[in-house]
């Protein structure tokens, strides 16, 4: 059964603007079995001026049967429908990240190009993003290496979202626990996205991208990040050292002096045309 979308995505306002006047709305999406609680600490250093939201996917932790059977993208659109006013900008992590560029760079129903105008949005955030330019850079190394050590990656999550408290024997039973409720269908949904990202016609994207990646990150490598950042027509990408594929939970303050910069950046230039009305709260 396909879920709808009041049991398959929750947005919650995380934090208001703590100054006067419109505030900058910004959403927040995660990865592949991971939570809003994942930037707990970037809400905390958020930009005073910053109304801060927050959607659970159906590809969270405990996860929703069948949400597989639906584009990623989808339900990215269904998260932005559910705010009370659209988004100025949508940052996404992981598998959120890929999500979050798919649904920008597709061409909307009738506008017969790809995503001019960014769906109303002022910019985007993609954290440790996936992503590769040429087709011929996916082998059979790659599918086996992200295969077989998907559960390490999803270990190093449980890592970072217990302080490195979990003995490593515990941890690597519940990421096994976790990779079996995702399964081979949900694994094939992030492995879609990634094969297809050589396809995206990311350079007609009208919109300023800040990118993050950690120096240290196994499991999106960071010259990925590089990489979409030239394959981009206003980008600007930064690496952080010291730090995983987690940079908003290891290195919270640098992470939010990055992402509150972009902000102040991004709402200093005009606002976009009106968003669509397909994104508007009904």
């Amino acid at each position: 059964m396909i879920p709808g979308p009041k049991e398959a995505v929750v947005v919650r306002r995380a934090r208001t603007a703590l100054t006067g006047g419109e505030p900058v709305r910004l959403l927040l999406v995660h990865g592949l079995a991971g939570s809003a609680a994942l930037w707990d600490r970037y809400v905390e250093r958020a930009d005073p001026g910053c109304e801060v939201w927050t959607a659970e996917l159906p590809w969270r932790g405990a996860g929703v049967p069948g949400w597989p059977d639906r584009p990623a993208e989808e339900w990215i659109d269904r998260a932005v429908a559910a705010l009370p006013h659209h988004p100025d900008v949508v940052a996404g992590h992981s598998f959120g990240a890929s999500a979050l560029l798919s649904w920008l760079a597709s061409p909307r129903p009738g506008a017969g190009t790809a995503g001019p105008g960014a769906r109303g949005l002022r910019g985007a955030v993609l954290v440790s993003p996936f992503y590769r330019a040429d087709e011929q850079r996916f082998d059979w190394d790659t599918l086996a290496y992200y295969l077989n050590d998907f559960d390490r990656i999803l270990a190093d999550g449980l890592r970072v979202s217990s302080g490195g408290r979990l003995e490593e024997s515990v941890q690597r039973d519940m990421a096994l626990k976790v990779r079996d409720r995702i399964g081979p269908y949900g694994w094939m949904r992030f492995f879609d996205l990634y094969l297809n990202t050589p396809r995206l016609p990311v350079g007609e994207l009208r919109l300023p991208v800040q990118l993050l990646a950690g120096a240290e990150d196994f499991a999106s490598d960071p010259a990925e990040a590089a990489e979409l950042g030239r394959a981009l027509p206003d980008a600007h990408v930064r690496v952080i050292p010291g730090v995983g594929h987690f940079p908003m939970v290891e290195r919270a303050d640098a992470f939010a002096e990055a992402v509150n910069g972009f902000l102040g950046t991004v709402t200093a230039r005009p606002r976009p045309d009106a968003p669509l009305s397909a994104m508007e709260h009904n």
